[in-house]
């Protein structure tokens, strides 16, 4: 059919014109089972992560990082270093002396360390050299005179020492402080003075690693037109493309940014490295292009991991399990540099009340700056620690109160369309489900009460963001904006700065143009993470992208759907609303048999309309949050909640805990892709596991300062021979704040796994473990204790009726 009707104007392009998705209607894409769209080219091994880029004249880069903890630099010579064979460049602290920082507020390091090192494996030169080996030899003959300083390890005598000698940061402003913050709602004192329970405790969280398989890599190359072009295994483009202009003193339109494929982050790359601002300086200085790849060795030097966190809480309990009020003193170990630890600081206290309601809260966290690799963002950032300690708490009391802990988590959910005791308001909410799902699947009620001495159920709860309400950096323009451009083929592209760090969001992206456009998703091609081609998205982190990305992708889509389904009904003479697009065609609803391939239905549109390109942006609503200092900080679009469920083994002559099954029910609001978000479940789960049970970030004091095992050897993470059987399951509460009603599903099944087996250990056994990891050494102890305590009466025997004759 020829395209002879006239061309209508396209549509007003505004956000509120934008239909709300309908959360009952049919679908043929979401939450079906989808491939990634890039799984083949890995599976293949044709992927081309960053490290596999070859380009001519390729220059490596090696980075000299300091063997002190603390000390003054006095002087470098490089001369040596230059005057060997194959060395085209050396770079220092002096060629970065603008410091920078993610948070705009915290900018307290250098790309190189310009007067002082801050810990072990602070960077103090770069070299580039023709091959690794001649790098390395260069590193050698640089000459570094350090004069050592007072070390501090620990962040309370940190926090104790206030003389500007022994200040760890150099841009610190006050002492060893990094941040401090104070926050209480409601009267707190008399909450928990009226209660009839009191738990009272404190609880140790070990900082722990990534362990993403690809170490850190970065390649820079000076293009003819003097475009500075990084690429890099960074899960934030957009951030790392500001800092970079800032430190080198580029224009931004002068900068670009690619991220190809990643080998994993999980928050440890979320942030500008040393490395990417030595390679982008070195290519430069010669000319030529140059990468530089991290050793697993500095990148547990380079760190962000999880801070450690020394936890102290007072929680109030009616008779009846009612939560009065929570009082929370935390003390975080940040290490030598900020990071996210702004945000981390407030994260700890903010992000905690809910899916409970408290009466009153108070919270009092404060970072400390210490002589070890900066800390960071880590899945779950700055909630996992304190929701372990709350939910020992819950538990402690359910114990103390004789009520079924499930029962008394039930008692104390906060609901739907509420705001939480510190003024974050909170949509849909599927905990109740999440609960009910967990006790069902594990035969709970009646598993429980008969499970012999070692070997307990433990359940917990939490909730987590779907995105930050709050940009980094504060401005008006949205966080989040895709472009679509339809093909007369019948194709899509999606063009989106998002970076997919393995979590699927590209996929996400295709299954919302395939939903909305009716291609199936190989029709698709998403474009996304090169800040030259792709429109500003601020990166993965916080659990944003399938929100605020994925709204922003639904607009476009929207809209281009709108005007192929106009094009459509004026050749059939019906109305625009009987045109479905699915299936790689154009439909009459009515009369099915009456329909056109995508291409024609595009071709018609093109005719009509021109060139078939929409937009789409998001930014976030401004209703989420209270009135006060700090009140953004952990707002969010909307809420997810999690229970999980741990069943265990505890091995009394060993101290082995095995954990054999953890049921996982996670209300992700909407499962856009239903195996996506079953893996990203799983691997929460398994990597709140691996932290429970075995992983230790370690700096040795006694050595000064030097990791305890920066190595896959030394460092414990679970194998998949050691992995419990991890039971997901797809809670659905839709929030009318997501696309299609989604919510985050990265990070919130991640929090509440870690306590869920710390009760679960106390069920077996009878001990409480409030410090991390439940290694066997700290079990043996626990059990030890325990066994004194019931010789001499001061505590009753566990399960005294179910243990073997040899332990009465």
């Amino acid at each position: 059919m020829a395209a002879d009707t006239p061309t209508q104007s396209p549509e007003p392009a505004s956000a509120a014109e934008a239909e709300r998705p309908d959360l009952t209607r049919e679908t043929w894409q979401i939450g079906k089972v989808h491939r990634k769209v890039d799984a083949m080219e890995r599976m293949r091994g044709v992927a081309r992560y960053t490290d596999d880029l070859k380009l001519p004249g390729l220059l490596h880069a090696k980075i000299l990082r300091s063997p002190h903890a603390h000390a003054k630099i006095r002087r470098i010579d490089a001369s040596a270093a230059l005057a060997l064979p194959g060395v085209f460049a050396v770079v220092t602290g002096q060629d970065f002396k603008i410091p920078y920082g993610v948070i705009p507020w915290t900018p307290d390091e250098n790309a190189l360390a310009v007067h002082k090192v801050c810990h072990v494996g602070d960077g103090v030169a770069a070299v580039a050299a023709i091959d690794e080996d001649t790098a390395n030899a260069a590193l050698r003959a640089i000459v570094v005179d350090y004069e050592p300083l007072r070390a501090f390890f620990d962040p309370e005598e940190a926090l104790a020492t206030r003389d500007r000698e022994h200040t760890i940061n150099p841009y610190a402003r006050k002492g060893n402080l990094s941040k401090h913050v104070l926050l209480e709602f409601g009267d707190v004192d008399a909450q928990i003075a009226g209660a009839e329970l009191v738990v009272e405790g404190e609880y140790f969280f070990e900082g722990t690693t990534h362990g993403a398989i690809e170490p850190h890599c970065a390649l820079a190359q000076v293009e003819p037109n003097g475009v500075l072009t990084v690429w890099s295994a960074t899960q934030v483009s957009h951030y790392l493309h500001r800092e970079l202009a800032k430190v080198l003193e580029l224009p931004p339109h002068r900068i670009r940014v690619i991220q190809p494929p990643i080998g994993g982050a999980f928050g440890g790359k979320s942030e500008p490295f040393d490395l990417e601002f030595c390679v982008a300086k070195l290519a430069i200085k010669t000319g030529r292009p140059v990468k530089l790849l991290y050793t697993r060795e500095e990148v547990f030097y380079s760190h962000r991991g999880r801070h450690p966190m020394k936890m102290k809480y007072r929680t109030g309990f009616t008779a009846d399990g009612k939560i009065t009020g929570v009082d929370a003193r935390t003390i975080l170990d940040g290490g030598a540099y900020s990071s996210f630890g702004l945000v981390t600081t407030y994260y700890s206290g903010q992000l905690l009340c809910a899916p409970y309601r408290f009466p009153a809260y108070r919270f009092d966290s404060t970072r400390a700056y210490t002589n070890k690799p900066a800390c960071g963002p880590k899945r779950g950032h700055g909630s996992v620690q304190p929701r372990f300690a709350l939910e020992i708490q819950l538990d402690k009391a359910a114990v103390a109160l004789g009520i079924d802990p499930i029962e008394l988590r039930r008692r104390n959910d906060i609901g739907a369309d509420v705001a939480t005791v510190n003024e974050f308001r909170v949509g849909s909410n599927g905990f109740q489900e999440c609960l009910s799902r967990v006790e069902s699947a594990s035969g709970w009620r009646a598993r429980r009460p008969t499970l012999p001495f070692g070997q307990g159920l433990g359940v917990a709860g939490s909730t987590y963001i779907s995105g930050t309400n709050y940009p980094i950096y504060p401005n008006d323009m949205p966080q989040a904006a895709v472009q679509i451009c339809l093909d007369r083929s019948g194709r899509a592209r999606v063009f989106s700065g998002a970076n997919d760090i393995g979590q699927g969001s590209n996929t996400m992206l295709a299954v919302i143009v395939s939903e909305e456009l009716g291609v199936p998703l190989e029709d698709v091609r998403v474009l996304s993470a090169d800040t030259d081609l792709c429109p500003v998205d601020l990166g993965a982190y916080s659990s944003r992208i399938t929100l605020m990305v994925g709204n922003a992708c639904l607009e476009a889509a929207q809209r281009l759907r709108r005007r192929v389904c106009r094009s459509v009904a004026q050749r059939w003479q019906i109305p625009a609303n009987r045109v479905v697009l699915a299936g790689r065609m154009a439909l009459d609803r009515e009369d099915p048999a009456r329909n056109v391939s995508s291409a024609q239905a595009f071709q018609w549109a093109e005719a009509d309309h021109g060139l078939l390109g929409e937009v789409g942006s998001y930014n976030t609503p401004k209703d989420r949050h209270g009135d006060y200092r700090g009140g953004t900080i952990g707002a969010s679009p909307a809420y997810s909640f999690t229970a999980h469920l741990a069943e265990v083994d505890v091995d009394t002559e060993t101290g082995v805990v095995h954990v054999k099954k953890i049921w996982i029910a996670h209300d992700c609001g909407r499962a856009l892709s239903r195996k996506i978000v079953e893996g990203q479940i799983e691997g929460s789960t398994y990597m709140g596991f691996g932290e429970a049970l075995m992983e230790e970030h370690l700096i040795d004091p006694a050595h000064r300062g030097v990791h305890a095992g920066p190595s896959f050897l030394d460092y414990r993470m679970p194998t998949f021979l050691d992995t419990p059987e991890l039971h997901a399951m797809i809670v659905e509460a839709p929030d009318k704040n997501g696309p299609y009603g989604a919510k985050e599903a990265g990070e919130g099944p991640l929090h509440s796994s870690i306590p869920a087996i710390a009760n679960a250990i106390y069920d077996a056994v009878g001990v409480r473990l409030d410090r991390i990891p439940f290694s066997p050494p700290r079990v043996l102890a626990a059990l030890r204790e325990r066994a004194q305590l019931e010789e001499q009466g001061l505590v009753p025997a566990h399960k005294p009726d179910r243990r073997p004759r040899s332990a009465r």
